[in-house]
């Protein structure tokens, strides 16, 4: 019998190497899969390259793991915001690299790795500092910017439920970045606030199908009033 399901978040990244690319879904707070990169710190794996959309919030989950130093590298939309101050000390200290992409260029960076295509050409940030060195086009009259694809070796993602075979539906807001996340990554690993039964998800409401998800993992807890949406 098929199970992609693994007892803790501790298991689940257990096996991230040092050096690794990992994107991790989130926006905001919202879908960030806390509970995973809580885990990865106690791992202790370093010299990571991290896909996001923000930079940290405060000093939990992402922002922790800046702080601990275990990131070499962020490519994101939005890494500075009221409660930043991690990223911030550790860029300006040159202590951090980072790759600055459009937030709508990002999505489809990542989209664009899970359905196997190499790159494509976008208007955005044509003309700016994020284009230089790239290669650029002039296409029907408009000029264009190539992007390349990202794919990373493993994801860290949240969703709502999910089952055994990995088949997961979000909550919300926490959609966001995980279905792409997880199929432009070599391993993608999904914490879900339950696990059910093959056969209880509404096969309409599954955003992310299993074939996607190599590891699920259950950290449940029940979402406060204030952060219904994430």
């Amino acid at each position: 019998m098929i199970s992609k399901i693994v007892e803790s978040a501790a298991a689940a990244v257990r096996d991230i190497p040092d050096g690794a690319t990992l994107m991790v879904g989130g926006f905001g707070t919202a879908g960030q899969p806390v509970e995973l990169i809580d885990a990865l710190l106690d791992q202790g794996a370093r010299d990571l390259v991290i896909v996001n959309n923000n930079a940290g919030n405060g000093k939990t989950g992402l922002a922790a793991l800046l702080g601990a130093g275990r990131v070499r590298k962020i490519i994101c939309s939005f890494p500075r915001q009221a409660d930043s101050q991690i990223f911030d000390g550790l860029y300006r200290a040159g202590e951090l690299e980072l790759e600055l992409v459009p937030q709508g260029t990002l999505a489809e960076r990542i989209r664009a790795g899970g359905a196997g295509i190499a790159g494509f050409f976008t208007p955005t940030a044509f003309g700016t500092t994020l284009a230089q060195g790239k290669e650029t086009r002039r296409i029907k009259g408009r000029d264009y910017v190539l992007e390349e694809a990202l794919n990373a070796d493993y994801a860290l993602i949240k969703a709502h439920h999910g089952d055994r075979l990995g088949n997961l539906i979000y909550r919300k807001t926490a959609r966001n970045f995980g279905p792409l996340m997880a199929s432009a990554a070599t391993t993608a690993i999904a914490q879900v606030s339950k696990i059910v039964e093959v056969g209880e998800l509404d096969p309409e409401a599954v955003v992310t199908p299993g074939i996607f998800v190599e590891r699920i993992v259950e950290v449940g807890g029940k979402l406060p009033p204030a952060t219904e949406g994430q």
